[in-house]
């Protein structure tokens, strides 16, 4: 059972549901005004390593395809 909580396609759903929650914030803070421009690229530069992450382990876990 323990394996089941550390695998790779676990890891993938944490990191997809993290950049979800970050798209949320990145959006809700631009519909609002006087938004911290700093705080915002902070998020946006942590979304963009989570999809990073995201690409990776996907390469990782899908099988080369044949030649």
């Amino acid at each position: 059972m323990n394996e089941s909580l550390h695998s790779p396609q676990r890891h993938l759903i944490e990191l997809r549901m993290a950049h979800a929650e970050l798209d949320q914030l990145i959006d809700a803070a631009g519909e609002q005004g006087g938004v911290d421009e700093l705080a915002l690229k902070r998020l946006k530069k942590r979304r963009l390593a989570l999809r990073d992450q995201i690409s990776q382990l996907e390469a990782e876990l899908s099988p080369p395809e044949k030649a």
